[in-house]
């Protein structure tokens, strides 16, 4: 068990039956009363920030988690494959596990958080953009640069976002992964 004054960034605690990453804190030592800390608190398995005022010398649970860097290698009824890129091991996370799977592409590395205790996997960290090629858009306008209106367009992963109308079908462009927002085209 550790207290309030081992708070720091990236601490990993359990905190109302979840496991959250600290990811700001601040000290306060009021004039009047008693100190307190001020922390806001990302959930590792539903991504949830909140905020949390905790008082000083308070008990907190600490987690230790690893996280390792992975290789997505497909999905089937059971869930989704993947394989740790240092020592071979393969994993399956079950659907459920993942809710953001629409740019999931055979190949693209991944990051997955597991308890080190009983390793129970928390979280799946994709990568802040990737690139993917559009398997079917309307065709575009030549010289239609100079609005922003967008179109749809599916991608290779089956997602379908909103693109700029000089996108075709058979481009690869990349893409966020947090918002599926496109960020330009790929070089």
């Amino acid at each position: 068990m550790a207290s309030t004054a081992d708070i720091r960034k990236g601490l990993c605690i359990r905190f109302n039956n979840d496991v959250y990453k600290i990811v700001e804190f601040l000290h306060v030592k009021p004039g009047k009363g008693p100190a307190f800390v001020r922390t806001k608190l990302k959930s590792l398995t539903n991504g949830r920030v909140l905020d949390n005022t905790f008082s000083a010398g308070h008990k907190i649970e600490e987690v230790r988690v690893e996280s390792h860097n992975y290789q997505y290698l497909y999905k089937d009824e059971s869930g989704f494959h993947f394989m740790n890129t240092q020592d071979y091991h393969q994993v399956q996370l079950p659907k459920e596990f993942l809710s953001g799977d629409r740019f999931l592409k055979e190949g693209l590395e991944v990051t997955i958080s597991f308890q080190q205790e009983d390793e129970t996997p928390l979280n799946l960290g994709m990568p802040a953009s990737v690139i993917l090629e559009v398997t079917y858009t309307e065709p575009g306008i030549k010289g239609d640069t100079a609005t922003n209106t967008t179109k749809p367009a599916t991608l290779e992963t089956g997602a379908v976002i909103q693109v700029p109308l000089f996108i075709n079908a058979g481009e690869r462009i990349k893409v966020n992964t947090e918002d599926g927002s496109y960020i330009e085209r790929a070089k």
